[in-house]
């Protein structure tokens, strides 16, 4: 069973702890903006935590977030899995550029994402020298780092790796008995995407974060750390380009968010071949995606050229 992100586990922390000293039973949650605020995160992190929080009845419904109890030890993720280290790195990084719009030749500094991961600069500095060898960043010669474009031969090539990963992960899924722990996190997975399926298209900006945490799943039933640390790379790849065509990103996550309750429900009934085709469906539509949002770049390129 896939684990979740570091970035989850600490906000999840902080707002506990936040809750614990400042929210009386029956009082609504802080906004948006102030959670935000205090996990020092982006406002799609905070619905991710909100949603954990209701789904383990510490808060109502998720419009007026009142408190039903005051957290529990148990509630908290283990200190020790929250160490710094790449893992918080690369999950500020992506969410960076999936949340800030950062565009292909955007800068950023060593000491910036330092700040922002809570972690040292010889370890970012560790981290962009290694993950500079994905072609998704480069050093800059005067000092910094540039967010780099790609052709579609390369994004081509992560496409047909990422199909790998994904149709292994259900072939690994099939072979689980029917009470391991993934069913369960199966069952939450479908819950979000049908809770945030009803409140579409006003919160259709929270898709990116849960689309990360569906493949995350996949991926992470292959217990494998290459499939992981190379997965992030595709992910990264296709998020990024999809910023590059707005003018489509409501009926793109709305369609996304569908083909993927027709994987987790083929799962969930055990329908493996089911499961495969919804699959094959949904990387078809990525992959479609992924072009239209190079060539909407390509084309900005020439206008900006031009």
């Amino acid at each position: 069973m896939a684990r979740p992100p570091l970035v989850f586990k600490r906000s999840t922390n902080v707002l506990l702890q936040h809750i614990a000293g400042h929210v009386a039973i029956g009082e609504p949650l802080p906004t948006e903006q102030h959670m935000a605020e205090l996990v020092e995160g982006s406002r799609t992190a905070v619905r991710s935590v909100l949603a954990h929080l209701h789904a383990q009845g510490l808060i109502g419904d998720l419009k007026e977030r009142r408190l039903l109890r005051k957290p529990r030890r148990k509630d908290y993720f283990d200190i020790a899995e929250l160490q710094p280290g790449s893992d918080r790195i690369r999950e500020v990084l992506m969410e960076r550029i999936y949340q800030r719009d950062m565009p292909p030749g955007a800068e950023f500094s060593e000491a910036e994402l330092a700040r922002a991961s809570g972690t040292g600069t010889i370890s970012v500095r560790e981290f962009l020298i290694e993950f500079s060898r994905s072609g998704l960043i480069e050093k800059k010669p005067r000092g910094g780092w540039r967010l780099c474009a790609f052709d579609r031969s390369f994004a081509m090539e992560l496409a047909d790796v990422r199909q790998m990963f994904e149709f292994a992960a259900i072939d690994q899924f099939a072979l689980l008995p029917p009470d391991d722990p993934a069913f369960a996190h199966l069952a939450d997975l479908i819950a979000r995407h049908e809770q945030l399926g009803s409140v579409m298209p006003a919160r259709h900006k929270d898709f990116p974060a849960l689309d990360r945490d569906f493949h995350t799943f996949l991926i992470g039933l292959l217990h494998n750390r290459f499939a992981k640390s190379l997965y992030d790379v595709v992910s990264l790849v296709f998020h990024y380009h999809y910023q590059w065509d707005k003018d489509e990103e409501l009926a793109r996550n709305q369609y996304a968010a569908h083909e993927h309750l027709d994987i987790l429900q083929a799962l969930a009934r055990r329908d493996f071949s089911g499961a495969r085709e919804a699959m094959r469906i949904h990387l078809n539509s990525s992959r479609s995606t992924l072009l239209q949002g190079i060539r909407a770049r390509e084309q900005k390129a020439q206008a900006n050229n031009g």
